[in-house]
This record gives C-alpha cells, sequence and structure tokens, in this order.
C-alpha cells in the first residue's frame, strides 16, 4: 500500500513538473505583435525593458532579432548534417535558445557579465544576451543603436566578420536583415499602442 501511494506521488510530481516546463517553453500567439506578445507573457515585457535600460538597445530590436532567430521557440536548433542523406548527424552549429547563441559566444557573455548560472532557453537571460551583444557591436563596430540593419548582421557574422564586410558575399544575408529591420520598425510601431503595463 505504501509503496503505491509513493509511486502515485511521484508520478503525479511528474505530471506537474512536466506541465510547468511546457509552461516555460510556451510560444506567442501573435509573434508578429509585440501588443499581443506582452499581454500574453507580462513577464518578457519586463525583461525586455531592463535589458533596453541596461544596454541602450532598443526593446523592439532585441525582440524582432528573437522573432527571426528563433521564432520564440526555447529550444529552438538549426537542422542537423544528414550523413549519406538519411542519417543525422551533428547540428549544423551550436546556436541554441531564444537568441540562438552559439556556445562561445554565449559563453563570454556569461563571463563577461557575471551571469554565470545564465541559460538561452531562459526569456530573460535571452533578450538580456541580445542587448549585450548589440550593444558591443555599437561599441566594437560603431554601428548607431537604432540601426537594426547594421545590427543585424554583425549579429550574424560576429563583430568580427561585419568588420570584415563578409555580408557582401551573402546577398540572402542582406534581405534577411531587411526583413529583421522591418520588424523592429513595426513592433516599434505597434509599442507605442500598446496599453501601458499597471
Amino acid at each position: 500500500m505504501y509503496s503505491r501511494l509513493a509511486l502515485l506521488s511521484l508520478l503525479l510530481l511528474l505530471i506537474s513538473a512536466c506541465s510547468s516546463i511546457g509552461d516555460n517553453n510556451a510560444k506567442p500567439h501573435t509573434p508578429d505583435n509585440v501588443c499581443g506578445i506582452f499581454a500574453q507573457f507580462e513577464s518578457w515585457q519586463i525583461s525586455a525593458s531592463a535589458s533596453q535600460q541596461q544596454w541602450q538597445i532598443d526593446q523592439t530590436i532585441s525582440m524582432a532579432f528573437i522573432n527571426h532567430e528563433s521564432g520564440f521557440n526555447a529550444t529552438a536548433r538549426p537542422p542537423r548534417k544528414m550523413a549519406f542523406g538519411i542519417i543525422p548527424g551533428r547540428h549544423l552549429s551550436t546556436a541554441y535558445g531564444y537568441p540562438q547563441a552559439i556556445n562561445g559566444t554565449w559563453t563570454l557573455y556569461k563571463q563577461l557579465t557575471g551571469y554565470s548560472s545564465a541559460e538561452r532557453t531562459n526569456f530573460n537571460d535571452a533578450i538580456d544576451f541580445v542587448g549585450w551583444y548589440n550593444s558591443r557591436s555599437v561599441r566594437l563596430n560603431k554601428i548607431h543603436r537604432n540601426d537594426a540593419y547594421n545590427l543585424y548582421l554583425a549579429y550574424h557574422e560576429g563583430n568580427r566578420g561585419f568588420a570584415k564586410k563578409s555580408y557582401l558575399a551573402k546577398p540572402w544575408l542582406l534581405g534577411v536583415a531587411k526583413d529583421v529591420a522591418s520588424q523592429a520598425q513595426r513592433y516599434r510601431s505597434q509599442l507605442s499602442f500598446c496599453s501601458p503595463q499597471s
């Protein structure tokens, strides 16, 4: 009898934990409308505002980056290489989580900010990372802090790659950067009409 009760308690605990994980990994119902996103996830609005205040990068730019990079999927990863066209191999990159930050850059972020427990699957940490990275691009490559187009090119290519203009060999990337900048502008327009947070 005792073992059945213990087993039942353990089962309920596991179900509760799985449910909690699912809530944390929920995606916005309206990913292209920042007012809807913030209405659904009030804590995201607080995190986005805090990142903007900390790094002086507009929250709408950071939100547009995360939308494009992961579609607000906390556990997003790049596709895998396929061996012989059918056997899944390694992922094409170590990019992971909301910001699609690669391992080395994420480690650098944790070291330089002191946020040693930061996780790419945590929205608060992810949007702080995006603000931090873009603030470095402003400093290292003299990109204007509201220039979402060039900030995205530096985000994708890395600041060294951006300095070498590696993006010029990737016409498709220029189109992506333009789309991300347009999304940031749409978010900015929408945000001006959002109800103020109570």
